[in-house]
């Protein structure tokens, strides 16, 4: 049976539900402005205010007012990925389960790969007075103090401590098993159980380990912490299709995946290149 007689929306939603499971960094993103994108190319644009300035009441004098300013920030819809992929007739009817699914899947794994990579290159932007530069992290305990300095360097920017994150390499995360902070409930500074070394929460940020983790040079690798409101993202699978092959006896499915992402407020994350050695 040709494949092409099932609706492409059922396939669409399947590969973004795998698609989303997976992702690390874009999930790390608001999508406050993903508004209607319909093809590559769209822009999103995001106006501000200007900040009234506070002053001190005098009575009876007169008070002053701001004239606001705004500024404007793109958004650029400018990624564009597709995937395809056939399937053989013969393979079909012989393949134990659907080969459709599994096949989503594996493009799904994909997707998030190149995405994930991208929106984590977006740590380069950071404000310059938020990035830690290199230190060495070979222990649990450096581990646990670049943490820390990511965590200062977000609280002397005055971000918001709600919805913080920080995302490391999985090397890293290793380490981090390795400090008592995290596996001793004792001198975790709570009374709360640690179920199997969980790296879950620490000094208000939620861990995730990503090996896609920027790698600098060398075994130096970029760890970035930061709140959802500082990078956001817009995605649109904008088709999916089926159809038989011109070419042989057999289905062919393809999608088109347009998205993009940006750092709007560069002092709103903390990075730290951790070395290896």
């Amino acid at each position: 049976m040709a494949i092409n007689r099932f609706r492409p929306e059922i396939w669409s939603a399947l590969l973004m539900e795998s698609y989303k499971k997976v992702l690390v960094y874009a999930n790390l993103c608001n999508r406050d402005y993903e508004g209607e994108i319909r093809a590559a190319g769209d822009t999103v644009r995001v106006t501000s205010i200007s900040r009234p300035t506070i002053s001190t009441y005098t009575r009876n004098a007169d008070i002053s007012y701001d004239e606001l300013t705004d500024a404007q920030r793109t958004l650029s819809i400018d990624q564009e990925k597709y995937w395809a992929f056939t399937v053989d007739d013969v393979d079909q009817a012989q393949a134990r389960g659907n080969v459709v699914p599994e096949a989503m899947s594996e493009a799904a794994y994909g997707l998030t790969d190149v995405v994930d990579q991208y929106v984590a290159g977006l740590y380069t932007g950071v404000a310059a007075s938020n990035a830690i530069g290199t230190m060495t992290v070979t222990d649990g305990d450096q581990a646990y103090t670049g943490l820390r300095l990511l965590a200062l360097k977000l609280d002397e920017a005055n971000v918001p401590k709600q919805g913080r994150w920080a995302v490391v390499p999985s090397w890293y995360h290793s380490l981090l098993l390795d400090n008592n902070k995290f596996v001793d409930m004792s001198a975790s500074g709570t009374s709360e159980p640690l179920l199997n070394g969980l790296v879950g929460r620490a000094l208000g940020m939620t861990i995730h380990a990503s090996n896609n983790a920027p790698l600098i040079s060398g075994d130096d690798y970029g760890c970035m912490a930061g709140t959802r409101g500082a990078i956001t993202m817009a995605e649109q699978v904008t088709q999916t299709e089926a159809m038989r092959s011109e070419l042989r006896f057999g289905d062919r499915v393809r999608g088109l995946l347009v998205y993009g992402a940006k750092l709007m407020r560069p002092d709103g994350i903390a990075t730290l290149v951790a070395s290896q050695s």
